[in-house]
């Protein structure tokens, strides 16, 4: 799912998608839920940022950027 950041005046701005990330036997991130800058329809602007425990974790450290 994708969600705005937000600025100090409450403004929304760019996109990021927050997702779980379950690696299985041959990934190269640990398992978690991660967030990263993107668009829709379009390849990530950011690499990963987590991983966090919880969606919400992830969400809310997203919107404190």
């Amino acid at each position: 799912m994708y969600h705005s950041f937000i600025d100090d005046s409450g403004q929304e701005y760019g996109s990021f998608e927050v997702y779980l990330y379950d690696p299985g036997y041959t990934g190269s991130l640990p398992k978690g839920w991660y967030w990263q800058s993107c668009f829709p329809g379009c390849l990530p602007d950011s690499d990963p940022v987590g991983p966090f425990t919880t969606e919400s974790e992830a969400f809310s450290d997203a919107r404190e950027v």
